[in-house]
């Protein structure tokens, strides 16, 4: 599996609007962070995690061409207002199957409301195939296991590919979904900030997750402006990493 990383950057991505900031300012463009979203490739199969407000730029500095499956984590505008971009592959390759809580799948239901009345001309929406998980499903011959993530008060999914283990947005994992996270090859987790936050992992407790989890490589998304890549990326132990916008591994599975 290769899993690229679209977006690595908080709901006010970086730079954030009208900061001078040395980390808004940056030349390096590791740190020019879209909102966070993930593209998982397995064999001839392409699966889109979460769809925020940069999906169009995103979708066209990948290549993308098609999409299978859309994982969403949540409802958040940050994770799923890019949805009505996904308009010209379904012109191309039909319905796009959406999957999500249903929690999540409501929400997106009364957002892009438009998206699914009859009385809208098809080529002014998007072609979305809304399908509620509360369970491991397959997208072709992929298996996917959803498990529930807190954050803050929400309860929303993170996903395990394989040996891929996805959570963003989280605060904690509770003990059932912990027990899903074992033997990883890789985790994505969120880890927003130094300070602690009431509804993100900082970085410092990212890390004792990665340090208790024990995957064999770790990165870390969702960030905001006060992480400096390079900097910040040098004090992390080894096998974590800060990803970056563009970034690309393969994942043992």
């Amino acid at each position: 599996m290769r899993l690229r990383f679209l977006g690595t950057g908080t709901s006010m991505g970086v730079p954030v609007i009208g900061c001078d900031c040395p980390v808004c300012t940056s030349p390096d463009p590791r740190n020019r962070r879209t909102r966070t979203s993930a593209l998982l490739r397995r064999g001839a199969q392409t699966i889109l995690i979460d769809a925020g407000p940069d999906f169009r730029a995103q979708a066209l500095a990948a290549g993308l061409r098609g999409v299978d499956a859309v994982l969403l984590t949540h409802s958040h505008f940050d994770h799923t207002a890019g949805l009505d971009d996904l308009r010209p592959l379904c012109h191309y390759g039909g319905c796009v199957p959406v999957y999500g809580s249903p929690r999540t799948l409501a929400d997106i239901r009364d957002r892009f409301a438009y998206a699914f009345s009859e009385t809208s001309a098809g080529s002014t929406r998007p072609s979305l195939d809304l399908r509620p998980v509360e369970k491991p499903f397959t997208v072709g011959d992929t298996a996917i296991h959803p498990f529930d993530v807190q954050h803050g008060t929400w309860t929303i999914t993170g996903y395990r590919v394989g040996r891929l283990g996805y959570v963003t947005d989280a605060s904690a994992i509770p003990p059932d979904s912990w027990a899903l996270l074992g033997d990883l090859d890789v985790l994505v987790l969120n880890a927003l900030r130094y300070e602690p936050h009431p509804t993100h992992y900082s970085v410092e407790e990212a890390v004792a997750i990665v340090e208790a989890l024990r995957p064999r490589r770790a990165y870390f998304v969702h960030m905001t402006h006060v992480i400096e890549h390079a900097g910040a990326g040098a004090r992390l132990p080894s096998g974590v990493e800060f990803a970056y916008d563009g970034l690309e591994v393969s994942v043992e599975e």
